[in-house]
């Protein structure tokens, strides 16, 4: 039975962690987001039901290094500092239709091979960049990172053009 444990443990270790995702919503539904947190939860879990080809990107664990490579190339996006905290638990936050055109326009100038430049495995791993899953001794392109980039880059070109807003939420 021992091994059934430790085979448990690392299941659930992996299955645990910071992940967030992003949600486009109306206006109107950012305001009343921002008044009632308990209203954003609910609508977040039942949006998909609702509306199926609504826009939204799920970055797993990846933000971390997002940060962490726009931040080298001087276009700096802080996923819990830049959107609008409409939680006490610091869960729920919100990116105004302005913000989403902004950040639209940013990451639609800035391509992956500009980005991907400043990969350093070592430096990451030795500032701890979450989920520290980077290895000094693999230099290859981090496909983990570009395909999350490209769904932030998909979800703000779409939700842009609808000239929406967006959910964050956070998750740890």
């Amino acid at each position: 039975m021992k091994g059934w444990v430790d085979l448990n443990s690392m299941m659930g270790a992996a299955f645990m962690g910071m992940v967030i995702s992003f949600t486009c919503v109306t206006p109107e539904e950012l305001d009343r987001a921002e008044k009632d947190a308990e209203w954003a939860r609910e609508f977040l879990w039942e949006v998909d039901e609702l509306r199926p080809d609504n826009p939204g990107a799920y970055l797993d664990k990846a933000w971390a290094g997002l940060e962490f490579l726009l931040g080298e190339a001087d276009e700096p996006l802080e996923f819990l500092m830049d959107g609008y905290q409409i939680d006490d638990e610091g869960t729920l936050f919100s990116w105004s239709v302005e913000s989403v055109q902004d950040i639209a326009k940013r990451l639609g100038a800035l391509p992956w091979e500009r980005l991907v430049s400043h990969y350093d495995p070592a430096r990451m791993a030795e500032e701890e960049v979450y989920p520290n899953i980077w290895d000094p001794e693999d230099d290859d392109e981090p496909e983990y990172l570009k395909g999350a980039y490209e769904t932030l880059v998909g979800f703000f070109d779409a939700t842009a053009r609808l000239k929406s807003a967006a959910l964050m939420s956070f998750s740890f």
